[in-house]
């Protein structure tokens, strides 16, 4: 996931402290891509390597149908301004309605899937889907934009989750970015969604840092380090990373200072409040510029497992990760 070119400094900037824009809206003719090209270089040799091939190709359908859907339609102007002017999410997914492009999205990321090598058991959802009739699909899609999902249905979800991360991150891509504003503690100022993960990043103008990526639209907030994104705590905070075996849960030192982490720091960690009791990961993106939030959550699935051994309940959400 590279910088946005709108946050890239200007020869002004040189010497100056650069403050992060708050909000940095997604790129989808880049983001899909970005993210198959992620889960394929992490599929080699992972124990999830059939499942994260898998995903790689469901990003690069998610990609390829880009160019072939019918514009989203963003909220009337007056309902986008009082958005902005009362600090509401503008494209709030608890009051949305579907429209055509929404699920003209879903029937073409199916047929795009069609010939995907999958597990019978997503082969099998995704031909019920492409069978199903347009109640069947809507459920399907309220239900994940509600985090409403059943064991039933799981591996249905899992292509209604890919097709609303493509609907959303285009809405999302035409928000004006610069009046995105806090809405809510853990809530993305797009789309009121949850986080997937966060990230610590490199970019020149905002090196080291913290952006938490929304699981819905794509959207990424500025949150300040060493605070819990789920409860905004600052205190009880503490990191955990997997150890060099990758069978125990290691205790990590406190995040360092922007600019002065070191070449060995892990760089996947799982930042635990013990005021709430839930964890965010955070990635150093700054030490590995290809990690992406929803590859990497999915590809780290092993220190999920060990934080919550140790008692710490996921303040995140993956639709990939559903299952687990």
């Amino acid at each position: 996931m590279a910088g946005p070119a709108s946050i890239e400094p200007t020869p002004i900037d040189v010497g100056a402290v650069a403050k992060p824009d708050f909000a940095v809206a997604p790129d989808p003719a880049r983001l899909f891509a970005d993210r198959a090209a992620r889960f394929q270089a992490l599929a080699s040799g992972h124990p999830l390597e059939a499942y994260l091939r898998f995903l790689s190709g469901l990003a690069r359908a998610q990609h390829h149908i880009l160019s072939d859907l019918p514009e989203p339609k963003l909220p009337q102007k007056d309902a986008l301004d009082r958005a902005f002017e009362f600090g509401m999410p503008p494209i709030d997914r608890a009051r949305f309605d579907l429209d055509e492009a929404a699920h003209a999205t879903l029937e073409r990321l199916v047929a795009a899937v069609a010939d995907l090598p999958m597990p019978e058991q997503a082969s099998d959802a995704r031909r019920r889907i492409a069978e199903g009739d347009r109640a069947f699909r809507e459920r399907l899609l309220v239900d994940v934009i509600e985090t409403a999902t059943s064991l039933e249905t799981l591996a249905e979800h899992v292509f209604a989750a890919a097709a609303l991360q493509v609907h959303f991150a285009r809405l999302a891509s035409q928000l004006e970015v610069a009046r995105l504003q806090p809405v809510g503690v853990g809530a993305c100022p797009a789309c009121g969604g949850p986080p997937v993960a966060s990230l610590v990043v490199g970019w020149s103008s905002a090196h080291g840092a913290r952006y938490v990526a929304c699981s819905l639209c794509g959207t990424l907030w500025n949150h300040v380090r060493i605070k819990c994104v789920a409860c905004d705590a600052t205190d009880k905070i503490s990191y955990h990373a997997l150890s060099e075996d990758g069978e125990t849960l290691a205790d990590s030192p406190s995040e360092a200072p922007a600019g002065r982490a070191r070449k060995d720091e892990a760089t996947a960690k799982a930042e635990c409040c013990d005021t709430c009791g839930l964890y965010l990961k955070i990635f150093h993106h700054h030490l590995d510029p290809a990690m992406d939030p929803v590859a990497d959550d999915v590809a780290t699935l092993g220190l999920d497992l060990k934080v919550r051994e140790a008692g710490w309940a996921r303040a995140a959400f993956n639709p990939y990760l559903l299952g687990y």
